[in-house]
């Protein structure tokens, strides 16, 4: 198993590609602390992971609030003693035309995309140095990943805030991987392109959309969360360990694409 052993923090973990990244980190041998803002959610997966003989912990968690952070860092070490990977997935979307998105929505999507990321990302990380100065055996001095996408370099104009988000979370990524380099912590980041969540279910079902989607992936298919979950779980092992500051784009090949395909509808 890849991640025998280690234990790993898994935020927006309630559903989609964060409950496969739980689910699929678990399988691998990690020990999940599973957090959500959604309470429901969120135990939901813990039990699922737990029924299927992983093993996993829920805790309820803004990440865009520092002291649920805090909280949450010190609900792993309380029932684990220590922290070997974060997953930095949580994420919220907007969906209003450029010129009619207003500024509490734009602060909304920031704050959650981008410095949750930041929050999480720095308080696993002076946990993480800690336990490297503590000298306490860990195998590897420690893994994070952040959940980007390919709007990271791909804007979109009804999206503005989510486009916004993930740039910085690409900029994040590399600014944290050179940051803790020193101490042998690495950093990287999950591109997803279009993937089949909960999120975007109802709306792939309209066949224009389809249509649209799909001219422009050459794979001629959309991605499934335990794709991406496949990625993580190993960006976040010692399979990767000369890989750092990097995102790795799973979207079915478009972003080398510069024109469309046909499509099969």
């Amino acid at each position: 198993m890849l991640l025998d052993g280690k234990i790993a923090i898994v935020t927006g973990a309630g559903q989609g590609i964060g409950r496969a990244c739980a689910e699929r980190l678990a399988r691998e041998g990690a020990k999940v602390l599973i957090a959500d803002v959604n309470d429901e959610l969120g135990a939901k997966v813990a039990d699922a992971v737990n029924a299927a003989g992983g093993e996993a912990v829920f805790h309820s968690c803004d990440v865009s609030e520092r002291l649920d952070v805090h909280n949450l860092v010190a609900a792993a070490l309380e029932r684990y003693e220590r922290i070997d990977v974060l997953v930095n997935n949580a994420g919220v979307l907007d969906d209003k035309p450029f010129l009619d998105l207003d500024e509490t929505e734009f602060d909304r999507v920031i704050r959650t995309n981008l410095k949750g990321a930041f929050l999480c990302g720095q308080a696993v990380a002076r946990q993480l140095v800690k336990q490297l100065a503590a000298g306490d055996g860990s195998a590897s001095p420690g893994a994070i990943v952040n959940m980007s996408s390919v709007n990271a370099w791909f804007g979109l104009p009804d999206h503005v805030a989510y486009s916004v988000s993930k740039g910085g979370i690409a900029q994040l990524t590399k600014s944290m991987a050179i940051a803790l380099a020193p101490h042998g912590i690495r950093v990287n980041a999950v591109g997803p392109g279009t993937i089949e969540t909960p999120l975007i279910r109802d709306v792939i079902k309209d066949q224009a959309f389809r249509t649209k989607v799909l001219s422009r992936t050459p794979l001629g298919r959309f991605g499934k969360p335990e794709e991406i979950a496949a990625i993580v779980a190993w960006l976040a092992s010692d399979q990767a360990s000369y890989v750092t500051g990097t995102t790795v784009y799973a979207d079915g090949g478009r972003m080398p694409l510069n024109y469309v395909v046909t499509t099969a509808g």
